[in-house]
């Protein structure tokens, strides 16, 4: 009984032993997982920060990170003491970066959010088979003087983009004295470029009435969109003569129906198959032939009777 209990207090020793040594010993001038967190997340939007200074000012980048060791109390040599145990022990170190992302995408949708309100825009266009992308003011007033006789933009494709979309913009052309003749009449043009091999699809009209104008543009076979370009161009330079450009709108449109696009091969093939069917010769076509059934009795002769 005794060599029984014996047996059952050194494997409740070796299990114990085996539980500690599986643990990380970590020294005490490591720091724990929660201060390294908020070391990090400081440290990492200062780097940030000092990314974004010119070359002239590049001193601010060393100031910025002394700024969180500043914060936190800390030195650089503990900070990278304490680095060098996280990345021997990969498993904690994951942990505690998991928690710092998830705060500075936080952070940085808050900021893109704050961006968005102060130029009064969304960051990206919304959802939808039939959207405004418009972004912009909707009304421009051009006096057709140098500085003010042009309105330029140019809007950056998004996820909610997609091939074969129809862009469509228009907008409103109101004069105060009349329109004014051909040659100082304002031009309005748009551009739709394509990521594939920038390609550049484009549409260009001269206003020469008062009233809505719209450009549209679209391309089925040219793949992914990467951004809209679009201008007015006022040359005229009276001053008595300026112009108003409202009701701005830019829409975007997807494209509803199915587009199956043949391959290079396929095309080869239904073309040599439709030479082959020109230059094929014409079949001799046989006589009609009219035969007697094969049935059909042979015809008798009768030979005349005497005369009386």
């Amino acid at each position: 009984m005794k060599g029984i209990n014996r047996i059952q207090w050194c494997s409740v020793v070796l299990l114990a032993f085996s539980l500690t040594a599986c643990k990380v010993e970590r020294p005490g001038t490591v720091f724990p997982d929660a201060k390294m967190e908020n070391v990090l997340y400081d440290y990492h939007i200062a780097k940030a920060m000092g990314d974004e200074v010119s070359y002239n000012e590049s001193y601010k980048r060393a100031l910025y990170i002394e700024s969180v060791f500043k914060k936190h109390g800390i030195t650089r040599a503990e900070f990278d003491s304490s680095m060098v145990w996280f990345a021997r022990n990969p498993e904690v170190l994951a942990k505690v970066y998991e928690k710092v992302n998830v705060r500075l995408k936080a952070e940085r949708d808050g900021i893109n959010r704050l961006i968005a309100l102060r130029d009064n825009k969304p960051k990206e266009s919304l959802p939808g088979d039939s959207v405004d992308v418009w972004m912009w003011q909707h009304s421009y007033r051009l006096s057709g003087v140098p500085l003010d006789n042009k309105m330029v933009f140019t809007l950056s494709s998004d996820s909610n983009f997609y091939d074969r979309d129809t862009l469509r913009w228009s907008v409103r052309f109101r004069f105060r004295n009349g329109v004014p003749d051909s040659v100082h009449a304002p031009l309005m043009a748009m551009q739709v470029l394509y990521e594939k091999g920038d390609t550049v699809v484009s549409a260009i009209r001269k206003v020469q009435d008062t009233g809505m104008e719209t450009l549209t543009l679209f391309a089925d076979t040219l793949g992914k969109i990467k951004e809209v370009r679009g201008f007015i161009y006022y040359p005229c330079q009276e001053a008595a003569w300026p112009l108003l450009a409202d009701c701005i709108s830019l829409m975007r449109y997807h494209a509803t129906d199915s587009l199956v696009i043949a391959s290079k091969d396929t095309l080869q093939q239904a073309a040599v198959s439709l030479h082959k069917d020109s230059i094929r010769k014409p079949e001799r076509v046989k006589p009609l032939e009219i035969r007697e059934p094969e049935n059909a009795a042979a015809p008798k002769l009768v030979r005349p009777r005497p005369k009386k």
